[in-house]
C-alpha cells in the first residue's frame, strides 16, 4: 500500500549518522531522497569500511554507509561552485524537506541559509541539524560522538559508584537526534498543511541528547539533589542489577520493584525463606544490605544460561532481560517473529541483514525499497529527469568539475 511520506521529495545534505540516519527513516516510509554529495566533500562514512583502497568501489561497500543510506537515489554536485549552486536551487523548488547537520555557518557561507532556500520555495521544510544549533556562543563549535555526551550531561551519571564518568560504547547522540528528525519533519509537514507555509527547524543534537537526562535535571533544580552514578543499580529498588550468568561472558539483568516480587524471586531461586529474612524482607532493608543480596543472587545465577532466567523471571511478573549479543539478537525468536530484520543487496557491497523500519503502521508500513546508492549512481535521473538537462548539459559539469562519477580520494584521506 502507498507509505504515509509518498509524494514527499527530501534533499539529503547529510554525512556521517545523526542526519543520514534520520534521513532514511523518511526513506523507509516513502519519502523520495536525494542524498547530495560533492565530488570532494563526499560522506566520511564511505570511507570507514576498512576496504583495501585498491578494491573496486570501495567507497560503496562500508557497512556505516549501507545503514544510514538505504531507502536513498545518490547526485554529486558541488555546492561550492554557482552552477552547483544554480542546480541545487532548481532542486529545491521541486522538493518539499530539506535536511542538512553540518556546522551551523556552513549553509550561510554557501548562500544557502533559509532566506536564500525560502525565496525559491516558500514551502520548504528546512531542517538544521547542527551540533550545537544556530545560535549561541559555542554554534560555531562541530559536536561529534565523541564529545556530544559529555556536553549533554549524560556521562556525567554513567558509570559506576566512584568510579570515573563512563560514555556509552557507542555514539548515543547521533542515533537519538537521526530518531528525533523524522518527528521534526513531521511537525513541519504539519504546520506547512495547516497555514500554507514552510518552516525552519533549528534541532541542535546536544539539546535533543540532553533530554535524555531530564529527571536528574529537574530534581537538582527542584531539590538541590545532584545524584550520583550507581551503574545497574537503582536508587530506590533492590535487586536491581546485571548478573553472571552460566556460559561464557553471559549476563542477565533482574528488577524487583515489589515484595511479591521479590518473594517470587526467591522462590524461584529455592531459597523462599529470604524473603521473610529481615536483611531482605522489606524495600528498604533490601536496599540497605544490597551488596550481600547481590552475592546471593549471582551465586544463583551462575547456575542458570541467560535465556533460561529471563523466560522463568519473566513469566513470574519479574522484570528480567536477558543481555543479547549481536548474533543471538539477530537470530531472536522474538524479534524473528516480527519480521525485524531484511535481507538486502547490494551490486557492490553484496547481500546481508539489517534491520526493517521501526514504526509498524497498520495500514502504511514502511519497506525498503533500495539499497544505499553508490557513489553518483542516480545523476542521469537528476540531471536529466528532474532537472531536464541535456547530454551536453551533463558533460559540462563533469568538464567543469561540478559533478563526478567517482570521489576525489585525495580530499579524504
Amino acid at each position: 500500500m502507498t507509505a504515509p511520506l509518498t509524494g514527499i521529495r527530501v534533499l539529503d545534505l547529510t554525512m556521517v549518522w545523526a542526519g543520514p540516519m534520520g534521513t532514511r527513516l523518511l526513506g523507509d516510509y516513502g519519502a523520495e531522497v536525494i542524498k547530495i554529495e560533492g565530488p570532494k566533500q563526499w560522506d566520511l562514512l564511505r570511507g570507514l569500511g576498512r576496504m583495501p583502497r585498491t578494491e573496486e568501489r570501495w567507497y560503496n561497500k562500508a557497512a556505516y554507509f549501507n545503514h544510514n543510506n538505504r531507502n536513498k537515489y545518490s547526485t554529486i554536485l558541488d555546492l561550492q561552485t554557482n552552477r552547483g549552486r544554480e542546480l541545487f536551487l532548481k532542486l529545491v523548488s521541486i522538493s518539499d524537506v530539506l535536511v542538512e547537520n553540518y556546522r551551523a555557518d556552513v549553509m550561510q557561507k554557501l548562500q544557502l541559509g533559509y532566506e536564500e532556500i525560502k525565496a525559491v520555495n516558500p514551502k520548504i521544510i528546512y531542517l538544521s541539524m547542527p551540533g550545537h544549533g544556530k545560535t549561541g556562543p559555542e554554534s560555531g563549535y562541530v559536536t561529534y560522538g565523541t564529545n556530544v555526551e559529555q556536553l549533554a550531561g549524560l556521562v556525567s551519571i554513567s558509570g559506576y559508584e566512584n568510579g570515573e564518568p563512563t560514555k556509552t560504547g557507542f555514539s548515543y547522540g547521533d542515533p537519538m537526534s537521526g530518531t528525533a528528525a523524522p518527528a521534526a519533519v513531521a511537525l513541519g509537514l504539519r504546520q506547512l498543511r495547516l497555514t500554507g507555509s514552510g518552516v525552519f527547524i533549528d534541532m541542535a543534537q546536544r539539546e535533543n541528547l540532553t533530554c535524555l537526562v531530564g529527571e536528574y535535571l529537574v530534581d537538582y533544580s527542584m531539590n538541590n539533589i545532584l545524584r550520583n552514578p550507581i551503574g545497574n543499580r537503582n536508587n530506590q529498588f533492590a535487586p536491581h542489577n546485571c548478573y553472571p550468568s552460566g556460559g561464557e561472558n553471559c549476563w542477565v539483568t533482574i528488577a524487583c520493584e515489589t515484595n511479591a516480587q521479590f518473594a517470587k524471586l526467591c522462590t524461584i531461586m529455592e531459597q523462599p525463606d529470604l524473603a521473610t529474612d529481615p536483611r531482605f524482607e522489606t524495600i528498604e532493608a533490601r536496599k540497605k544490605n544490597e551488596d550481600l543480596l547481590d552475592e546471593i543472587i549471582k551465586t544463583w545465577s551462575l547456575k542458570h544460561g541467560h535465556y533460561e532466567t529471563m523466560h522463568n523471571l519473566q513469566r513470574a511478573g519479574i522484570p528480567s532481560g536477558a543481555v543479547l549479543t549481536i548474533p543471538e539478537i539477530m537470530s531472536d525468536p522474538q524479534m524473528r517473529s516480527r519480521n525485524a530484520w531484511a535481507e538486502h543487496s547490494h551490486p557492490d557491497a553484496g547481500t546481508w541483514e539489517m534491520e526493517t523500519p521501526p514504526w509498524l503502521l497498520s495500514r502504511t508500513p514502511g519497506s525498503v525499497r533500495l539499497p544505499a546508492p553508490g557513489y553518483a549512481e542516480h545523476n542521469e535521473y537528476v540531471f536529466a529527469d528532474l532537472l531536464g538537462l541535456s547530454d551536453t548539459e551533463i558533460a559540462a559539469l563533469h568538464e567543469e568539475g561540478v559533478t563526478a562519477l567517482s570521489p576525489d580520494i585525495k580530499s579524504h584521506t
